[in-house]
């Protein structure tokens, strides 16, 4: 019974993106890293054919963190911004 459960339970995993000619130049946020889709020459040393590749190597840049991202979008109404002068904040006295 637990394991016909734990199989309902169970959800695929999310399938990698696709990297294409479509696609090329496109970027994806995959195992914290910001992969690039290129066109990759193969070889005889790799033994890969020629073709389209997510670039996920270690000089790519990490995907930013989701603190960063806005969580809600802008208010409605945003005050002005308040602009003090020197005078203002301390208005100059005559000297007797």
């Amino acid at each position: 019974m637990r394991a016909l459960l734990l199989l309902l339970l169970a959800t695929p995993a999310v399938a990698q993106p696709v990297c294409d000619a479509a696609r090329l130049g496109t970027v994806s946020c995959q195992a914290g890293r910001m992969c690039e889709c290129r066109f990759e020459r193969g070889g005889s040393l790799t033994g890969l054919p020629d073709g389209y590749r997510w670039d996920c190597g270690t000089l790519r840049p990490s995907c930013p963190s989701q603190e960063l991202r806005p969580q809600s979008p802008w208010p409605s109404y945003m005050p002005p911004p308040q602009i003090l002068l020197e005078r203002q904040i301390n208005p100059s006295r005559p000297r007797y």
